[in-house]
């Protein structure tokens, strides 16, 4: 499943810098685990309302090879996990969930999750899985996701990318259009997904 947020970019990166997350000298796995939260509260606000919780229930399941990350005068605005065939950026992890939000609800989260966050993609050796794709919201306008992606595609291990968006959000849809990336196929949603959206919209952009 691909998670991300509206996006209305601009193509003026201006002062932006990004790299992977495991490149960095200081530690940022707070900043990113707090952006992280921060893009995605509507979904993960369920399991609870305290931000600092949610952090930390997700924190240590960040894989810091599997992260990019965005930063615009120093401080960190964005982000962008790409799974691979059999690995994913973001892992939920039993332990962890209880340990932060309580026995109960990090039972139930983790039953919630670890289809959607944990099981293999087989996508194909080569390709990357784009999700968990968020700007900081005092950051956005300012290129931040189009320089992410632009990062990614520019790297090596990256002969094409996959990525699915849910279709009421518009702007990220004609994002990764601007981009380059295709639309494949499409999803229809399923038992409660409904209440949300309709489909899902499958997107693939190739390098050759």
């Amino acid at each position: 499943m691909s998670y991300e947020v509206s996006a209305k970019e601009q193509d003026a990166p201006g002062s932006i810098t990004v790299r992977r997350m495991d490149a960095y000298e200081r530690e940022i796995r707070d900043e990113v685990a707090a952006l992280l939260v921060e893009g995605f509260f509507p979904k993960l606000a369920y399991f609870t309302k305290n931000r600092r919780k949610l952090a930390l229930a997700f924190r240590d399941g960040i894989r810091a090879d599997m992260f990019y990350v965005a930063e615009l005068d120093g401080a960190v605005v964005g982000m962008l996990g790409c799974s691979s065939d059999t690995r994913r950026a973001l892992v939920a992890d039993k332990t962890l969930l209880r340990r932060s939000l309580g026995f109960l609800m990090g039972s139930v989260a983790y039953a919630a999750l670890k289809g959607s966050f944990n099981a293999p993609l087989h996508y194909g050796d080569g390709n990357g899985y784009v999700e968990w794709v968020a700007t900081a919201e005092r950051a956005r306008g300012r290129g931040v996701s189009t320089a992410l992606f632009r990062h990614v595609m520019d790297r090596p291990e990256y002969g094409s990318l996959t990525l699915e968006v849910l279709d009421f959000n518009e702007n990220a849809f004609r994002l990764y259009r601007k981009l380059g990336f295709v639309e494949y196929d499409r999803k229809a949603a399923r038992g409660m997904e409904r209440q949300m959206f309709k489909e899902r919209i499958l997107m693939r952009w190739d390098k050759d």
